[in-house]
């Protein structure tokens, strides 16, 4: 391989922001990320007008697609709302301006803090004619609930070719959007969660079934579907009594099931806070900070609500896909069960599970461990850097994508009445069908991304042209007619389309797997042809590298992560908070 381009590191963490799910590149709040800039390239001809319950809003008609930006969908998250239930928006008189991006929830990017409290808003896109009763894709943006937002993916380029719409929504993030400290656990049961993403996100799908018809959109068929963080939240709302009946389909991409202990993320929350505590001179040490901020005194709610949001979504930010540096999705038993995903209730719905084949490579390449031979670019020219980073990729991988839909398929099989379906895309394993620096990544975490997005610039300095091959072309025009078929009626079948099964337990053939060289593409049943305990049996016989390099490798870059259980437990590397 030829030597990486020369990136600054800066730039290179900046790259973490977007893999993880968020957007490459964020703005101030209330104005348009660069993703939602490329999403409004094509020239615009007018504005278009719509009622919703709480007052008109004026979008954007192009030759492609009509569109709305930054409709409020819930009232005001800040000040003494911060951890409260959302309430309906106020409803407003003149025409709202939905021609611009909306605010994004306050984050911390690689910029420093950007976003606002306030920025329940969501965006919608339609084909620009005059039918009705589409189906409605309802979108929830990746970045480990703690970055990214709506503009993650544009639907224009969907809505242009399908009649479908498209809503990308905002929701609340890091420790605005999820905290479990007993101080504010003083509302209702299901603020008490402190799940207050999901909260807003059930709160988004009740203003769309309400709303969306004005849009077009059909109010009966409404499918949610999430990449990453937003993958697992769906598959949360699939156990959660609060979003019942809220949808009637449900697609995950690499997502996979994720639930934190809520006594355990306590003790994590109150570690990240208890150095705010002690700077304020609340405490003088950080252990009487942390024994405080876990009482259910007054004194700690108001502390918490006086706090800067600057201050809070800065705290355990270098996360890394591991829940026991930033915990979310509590089981509080009443947002999510307290059994979590060993419950046999499920909200059984037609659901879509996808994953790419190498999902750990981005995460395994921007680890800290691999930063300066990324930065010098010896990665990719140093056998010995290079073979370590090759073992991460392809275990890490192979985990990750088991992690995202047989491990999910095979809990829920027993218990889950509607069909489900598992796709895997393979795009990017062939080095000859792509770039050489997609190569470098394979079918990685988000390669689906610009096969739903064509005008998504996300990634787009990893992979570079290696989308706008006639088989890049024809495999986004296949990935997204089945897309389109399945939120359309449930079943992802349709003309010309190779007939995808549903995923069952025993079957021969229970996963589609896409893929494409620079002149076609393919779609083709087949099966996993491994699992958790053969891989773990594969990574001790493999001598690639040393025992001592595997053994770091183990302990401090795949340890922790989403998929990382059993193999932590085989070696020896469960942290407290995963015991």
């Amino acid at each position: 391989m030829k030597k990486l381009k020369k990136m600054k590191w800066a730039a290179v963490l900046a790259v973490t922001v977007l893999f993880i799910g968020g957007c490459n590149q964020q703005k101030d709040a209330g104005t348009d990320s660069s993703e939602s800039t490329v999403a409004g390239s094509e020239e615009i001809s007018t504005t278009v007008v719509r009622e919703t319950a709480f007052g008109k809003v004026k979008g954007l008609e192009s030759e492609k697609a009509l569109v709305w930006k930054g409709i409020p969908y819930g009232g005001d998250t800040s000040g003494e709302n911060r951890w409260k239930a959302p309430t309906d928006p106020e409803p407003w008189t003149d025409e709202l301006d939905a021609t611009e991006a909306g605010s994004l929830a306050l984050q911390a990017g690689s910029d420093g803090v950007v976003g606002s409290e306030d920025a329940l808003n969501l965006d919608i896109y339609r084909p620009n004619n005059d039918k009705e009763k589409l189906p409605v894709l309802v979108y929830v943006h990746g970045g480990n609930n703690q970055t990214g937002h709506a503009q993650e993916i544009s639907g224009t380029s969907f809505v242009s070719t399908h009649d479908a719409l498209v809503v990308s929504v905002n929701y609340r993030l890091g420790a605005l959007g999820f905290n479990p400290l007993p101080a504010l656990k003083t509302g209702s049961e299901e603020e008490n969660s402190g799940n207050y993403t999901m909260l807003d996100l059930a709160k988004s799908l009740d203003w769309i079934r309400e709303n969306i018809s004005n849009f077009g959109g059909d109010s009966e068929n409404v499918t949610i579907a999430g990449f990453s963080a937003g993958g697992r939240d769906v598959m949360a709302m699939l156990i959660s009594p609060t979003f019942e009946g809220k949808y009637d389909k449900a697609v995950s991409f690499s997502g996979g099931m994720t639930i934190a202990d809520e006594e355990k993320s306590q003790t994590v929350f109150a570690e990240a806070i208890a150095p705010l505590v002690v700077e304020d001179g609340v405490k003088e040490t950080t252990e009487e900070a942390e024994k405080w901020l876990l009482t259910s005194e007054t004194e700690v709610k108001d502390y918490l609500y006086d706090l800067d949001g600057d201050r809070l979504v800065s705290l355990m930010g270098n996360a890394g896909i591991r829940m026991s540096v930033f915990p979310h999705l509590y089981n509080d038993g009443t947002v999510i069960p307290e059994d979590g995903f060993d419950t046999t209730n499920y909200n059984s719905v037609p659901l879509l599970m996808l994953t790419g084949e190498q999902e750990f490579s981005l995460f395994g390449r921007f680890d800290s461990y691999f930063g300066e031979y990324v930065a010098d670019g010896s990665i990719d020219t140093d056998k010995e850097i290079s073979n370590q980073y090759d073992f991460v990729n392809t275990y890490g991988g192979q985990l990750y994508s088991l992690f995202n839909l047989e491990d999910s398929a095979q809990k829920m099989s027993a218990n889950y009445e509607a069909p489900i379906y598992g796709m895997e895309i393979l795009f990017g394993e062939n080095a000859d069908a792509v770039s050489e620096e997609m190569a470098k990544l394979g079918s990685f975490h988000g390669v689906f991304v610009p096969l739903l997005d064509t005008d998504s610039q996300n990634y787009a300095g990893l992979v570079t042209d290696s989308y706008e091959s006639d088989g890049a072309k024809e495999l986004s025009a296949m990935f997204q007619n089945y897309l389109f078929e399945f939120i359309s009626n449930g079943d992802p079948n349709g003309v010309d389309l190779t007939e995808w099964t549903e995923w069952k337990k025993d079957a021969e053939k229970n996963i589609l797997f896409l893929d494409a060289d620079k002149s076609t593409a393919a779609a083709e049943m087949g099966k996993k042809e491994f699992d958790y305990e053969q891989v773990i049996e594969a990574i001790k016989k493999d001598d690639s590298i040393t025992d001592e390099q595997k053994k770091i490798l183990l302990a401090e870059v795949m340890n922790g992560r989403w998929f990382s259980h059993t193999l932590d437990e085989e070696f020896g590397n469960l942290s407290t908070f995963d015991k």
